[in-house]
């Protein structure tokens, strides 16, 4: 009767581990595309970026002096953000993105 309940345990665990590991892997696959999918307006100007993605939910002015355009959805109650940063020349120079997928 141990033998079985030890056996137990350690199938359980062992579908728990590789669970788990799984979840990482789809979940750095996500962020991946994500960023594969926003790098492409990097060097783009601020009418480009308007034009695909539409006006901006925010925007400000960093610490750096640059323009931050912030546009914010929800996917299944998630929400989601992604920041892009444009120069002086109005040319996206970096970006952030949380919670998206």
């Amino acid at each position: 009767m141990q033998k079985i309940k030890l056996i137990f345990i350690i199938c359980f665990l062992n579908f728990l581990i590789l669970g788990c590991q799984t979840v990482k892997e789809k979940t750095k696959d996500i962020v991946e595309k994500e960023n594969e999918k926003l790098s492409k307006y990097i060097g783009k100007t601020s009418a480009v970026l308007k034009i695909d993605l539409g006006n901006p939910d925010e925007d400000y002015r960093n610490n750096k002096g640059n323009l931050e355009l912030v546009y914010k959805t929800k996917k299944y109650g998630i929400p989601c953000e992604r920041k892009f940063e444009l120069n002086s020349d109005s040319v996206v120079v970096g970006f952030v993105s949380n919670g998206c997928f």
